[in-house]
This record gives structure tokens, sequence and C-alpha cells, in this order.
């Protein structure tokens, strides 16, 4: 049996204020699975501070990210958040930290073994091929000056996060598996909050 691969895991900084947390967020999350979403789609834009991103036009994917994004914020903006388990900080720029990973799988037919001269058993898995971890800060400037700071570090990080992106799925190919199914959409995916960082052990983190 050959040893699983460990997926290539990419690493994005996001930062945003509380009231532009949620499109940020969505913004960059879409243009991922623009690059990575292979059925046939008609491609919308979406403006986000100074950039006009790709949106997937598709009502489970986008239902998905809404649904994922909002706990997100509402789980690390929440009363309960403190500075001491992470959450929110006593200076005007500070923020509170959180995570959203992208991941992509594909399946896989796999036997469980031999039993008596015949097949145990036969099936499918899911595999997983690439990893986008999102580093989320969300900031609470109080006052007009850091209002006007986070706005520019908003605006610089996001074009930096697209930056990479584009480097990314252009440099980065011959990971991706070989369409094999007919399949409308032949690698599934899955959004999580705050994954474990440990749960694909030694993972590689590719710039």
């Amino acid at each position: 049996m050959e040893p699983r691969k460990t997926p290539p895991e990419y690493f994005l900084e996001i930062f945003a204020d509380t009231t532009t947390v949620k499109d940020v967020l969505k913004g960059v999350l879409n243009l991922i699975f623009f690059h990575r979403y292979f059925p046939s789609i008609r491609p919308k834009t979406f403006d986000v501070l100074d950039l006009s991103l790709p949106v997937i036009n598709d009502v489970d994917l986008e239902t998905l990210i809404e649904s994922r994004v909002s706990s997100l914020i509402s789980q690390h903006l929440s009363p309960a958040t403190s500075p001491q388990d992470g959450g929110g900080s006593s200076a005007g720029g500070g923020g509170v930290r959180g995570r959203i990973a992208v991941e992509f799988y594909e399946k896989k037919r796999r036997r469980t073994g031999l039993w008596f001269g015949g097949l145990a058993g036969k099936g499918e898995e899911e595999v997983c091929w690439e990893i986008w971890s999102l580093d989320v800060t969300i900031a609470t400037p109080r006052t007009e000056s850091e209002r006007a700071k986070v706005r520019g570090a908003m605006e610089n990080m996001l074009q930096k996060a697209a930056l990479k992106i584009l480097l990314v799925v252009n440099r980065d190919k011959d990971h991706i598996p070989p369409i094999t199914t007919s399949d409308s959409n032949p690698f599934p995916y899955r959004i999580v909050l705050n994954p474990r960082t440990d749960s694909w052990g030694n993972r590689i983190g590719l710039y």
C-alpha cells in the first residue's frame, strides 16, 4: 500500500476590519474557487475595496461560503471572546484571529484487502490534494487615524493575496489529479473553520 502523500498547503494572511471582513473573505474564497472549480460556470464580478474579483455563479457554493464566513466572523466577534483566549485586543488597531481552510479532494477507488481469496470490499475514498489556509485577523480601529491605516493595510493585503493565488495556480499544476469522472464537479471540496494544524501530519507550507 502506497503511503499517502501530504497535500500542498498554501497560506494567505487576511486582514480586515469588522465592516469589511465578510466581503474580503468572500472575495478571496471565490478567487480560489474560480481557479479550482471545474464545472462549466458563468462567472460574475464582485467589487472588494479597490479590486474587482471573479465570483462563482453557483447557488450551493455561494451558500456554503456565506455560511462558513458568517460563522467564523460571529465566532470571533462574540462577547465571550477575550484577549486571553486568542480574541480581541485592547489596542484600537488590534484584532482577533481565526483560520478558515479550503480543501480539495479527488475520489479514488479503494480495496480493503483479500478475504478467503476474494475481495473483502471496495469502494471510493476521498483523498485531499490541495489545501488553502486563510489566517484571518479582524481589526477593530477606534479612531479616524486608525481607520485610515487599516484601510490602507486591507487594500495592500488583498492585492498581495490575489497576486499570490494567481502565482500559485499558474506555477503549481503537477499535483492536480486527472479528471476521471463524468460528475459535474469532479473534485469535492470542504470549507473548514479553525482546522487543526496537525490534521495532515507535518504539513508543508508552500508560498
